[in-house]
Formats: C-alpha cells, structure tokens, sequence
C-alpha cells in the first residue's frame, strides 16, 4: 500500500470566489413562517452566510486542521483500488490500541478534532494513559479529499473492505471501529464481514435500514420496539426528505448545491439544528467557525454530491439479516437524547451481541463535537476489555 504525506492547501483564487459567490447571493423570498418550521431560517442563514464572506478566515482553520497527521494511501481490494484520505494520529500511553473511527453526513473527519485529543492523548484530560488509542480517521470516499469512487457500488460494505485494507497496510492485525451516523454503517459491516481482525465496535448511531428478521420463535415486537419504528416512521415523514433524496436523485440536489455556498450552508447548517441537543439554537453548541470550518470542506472540495452517492448505494446494499444471523464481535451503543432515531437494546440484541449500553445524559447525532468528553469515556470503557 502506497502511502503519501498530505497537507491541506487551498488556493488563494478558491478562497476569493467563495468570497465573491457569498457576497453575490440570491436571496429566496421569506415565507410568512414561523422560524425554521420550513427548513432553514433565513435571519439565521443570512447572518451565517455574511460572516462566512467577512469574518471566517479559512487560512486559520487551514493550520488547525493541518495540525493533525494527514495522508493519503492507495488502497486496494478485490473490488478494486481507492485512494483514501486519512489521519493517523498515534497515541501518548504505554500500548495504544487501534482504533478506525468513521464520519457520516453532513460530517467529516473535521468533526472529531476534540475527541482525537481525548482519545489519543488520555492523561491531558485527567484520564489514565493505558487508555490511549492509535486512531485511524478515513475520509469516506466521495467526502472531502478522498476521491469519489471509480465505479457504483460503494456502499457501507465495500467500505468496511476498505478500511479494513488500510489498518492492514497501517500493520494493524486487529483492531476496534467506532462510528455514527454512515460510519455506524461502516462500522456494522467491518463487524459482519472482518471479524477475524475486528474486535469489537462502538456505535453511537443505529443505520435507519437495519433490519433484523423477525423469526417465528421471536415473532412479537416489544412495546419499545414498536414504538420505536412507530417514532422512527413519523420522524421520516417529517424530517427525512433530505434522505429520500439523497438516496433516489442525488445528482439532482447536487447541481444546485455544489454551485452556491449559500444553499449549501442551509442544506448541512439546518441539520446541525435540527439533530443536535442545541435546543433550538445552533450556538450553544457550535460556533460559526465550527460550522464554517466543516462546509468549508465540502466546498472547497467539491464533494457535496459525492457524499451524497453513498446514500444511493445504501438504498441498494441495506442492513437487512436473517432469521438467527449474527453478527459476531461484541458491540457497544451509546443512545445519546437528542439523537434522531433511539433504538432500544432489545432491537440491536436480535442481530448484536450488546456488551455495554449507556444513555448519555445529554447529547445529539454529532456526539463527537456535542459531547466529546462523554463519548470518549464511554469508548475507554468499551474497548478496555481488547487491551
């Protein structure tokens, strides 16, 4: 495996048509709404969309993420090469273990930047140092700087080969995974298909496609499990528009949102709300370089319809089991409250052997940067048992 150090440098001219494109904003009309009961709030966008013209500078956030190890590495499997962007931070500790930790959307490796620095480095955050990891962050394919696929076809599955290809190449035997939102997904199919070198995994998220068999020796749902998928079903009428589309007519979307920042920032910016224990307001729990720093990413790049394929390939590839299949290597759920589907332990035990269960006491779907103290604790806990 060919591996390449990488640096993030974008060009001035880039950063002075993002300038001129959001200074040059077409403004939608208003609807006589109340805020964000439509989608994303217009004060609030333009407010975000002005201080990204005038206030953001990228170049700062540039060096911020440039702090972290970043490379590139030709991988290969049998379906074919893919060349990956990743960090690979070593851990401060005796023996650190091996960690893969994979984003979803509207995510990216952006987001974990305070939860390496709990997760590799234990005892600046009071923590013992034999719980250090030597973490792994990929860019999923068609996010960010890894580039888009060559071929259809990729979806969770075929990036669980992927992943489990570059530890490889890393000379990791064995490793644990960790992930939300699609890096839940990843993770899921790591456990099911590489169970010889996967240890263990650490969701915090539950893929909305999984989908166990009901047999007829386990025929009932439990109270909570039907009122789950009942809940489940109401919040993808209301709120899984973005989904449907992403998953039939991506490209679509993708015409319009890879040409206007402002578009863009609604798109990812109403998200961040709507799923994060912010109640109602975005700024108590990201601040606008945060934001900024993450869509920048995706705009800089190009790669807000390439994120989206893996919807797509997801629809194609779902999480469906058998009557009695199993997935092998112990898993761990952290439910966090304001996380936008909670299933209950009953639902994961039908396919999963649930080791570990905690309901966090507060926290939403980017647990990383809501609540990275929480979750990284949680994942010293887990992964302790594979030390």
């Amino acid at each position: 495996m060919y591996i390449d150090r990488f640096e993030i440098h974008v060009p001035d001219e880039a950063i002075n048509d993002l300038r001129r494109r959001l200074r040059a904003t077409r403004w939608a009309n208003a609807t006589p709404a109340p805020a964000w009961q439509q989608g994303v709030d217009n004060a609030w966008l333009r407010e975000l969309v002005a201080w990204w013209a005038d206030e953001f500078d990228w170049r700062v956030a540039e060096r911020a993420l440039n702090q972290q190890p970043q490379f590139m590495a030709d991988v290969a499997t049998d379906a074919g090469g893919q060349r990956v962007h990743f960090v690979h931070r070593r851990g401060v500790g005796p023996r650190p273990y091996p960690l893969v930790l994979t984003h979803g959307w509207p995510g990216s490796f952006v987001e974990f930047h305070a939860l390496l620095d709990r997760l590799c480095d234990p005892a600046a955050f009071g923590a013992d140092p034999a719980d250090a990891f030597d973490v792994v962050v990929p860019s999923l394919p068609g996010f960010a700087f890894s580039p888009a696929p060559a071929k259809p076809g990729a979806s969770a599955f075929q990036v669980a080969d992927l992943w489990a290809a570059l530890m490889r190449g890393l000379g990791y035997e064995r490793f644990g995974a960790q992930g939300g939102d699609l890096g839940a997904g990843v993770s899921i199919a790591l456990a099911s298909r590489h169970s010889d070198a996967v240890d263990g995994i650490h969701l915090n998220f539950l893929p909305g496609s999984y989908e166990p068999t009901v047999d007829a020796a386990n025929a009932s749902l439990t109270p909570a499990e039907q009122d789950y998928l009942r809940e489940k079903a109401e919040w993808a009428v209301l709120e899984g528009g973005y989904a449907h589309m992403h998953a039939t007519k991506p490209q679509t979307a993708a015409a319009s949102l890879n040409d206007s920042p402002a578009g863009l920032a609604a798109w990812i910016g109403e998200k961040f709300r709507a799923w994060s224990d912010c109640d109602g307001v975005i700024e108590r729990r990201f601040s606008k370089d945060a934001l900024l720093t993450n869509l920048s990413v995706y705009w800089f790049t190009g790669s807000i319809g390439t994120s989206m394929q893996m919807y797509w390939e997801n629809r194609l590839q779902p999480f469906r089991f058998a009557a009695g299949e199993r997935v092998l290597p112990p898993v761990a759920f952290a439910r966090f409250p304001k996380e936008i589907n909670r299933p209950p332990r009953s639902w994961l035990e039908r396919v999963f052997d649930v080791v570990q269960w905690t309901d966090m006491p507060r926290g939403g779907h980017f647990a990383a940067m809501e609540e990275p103290d929480l979750l990284a604790e949680d994942m010293r806990r887990f992964f302790r048992r594979f030390r």
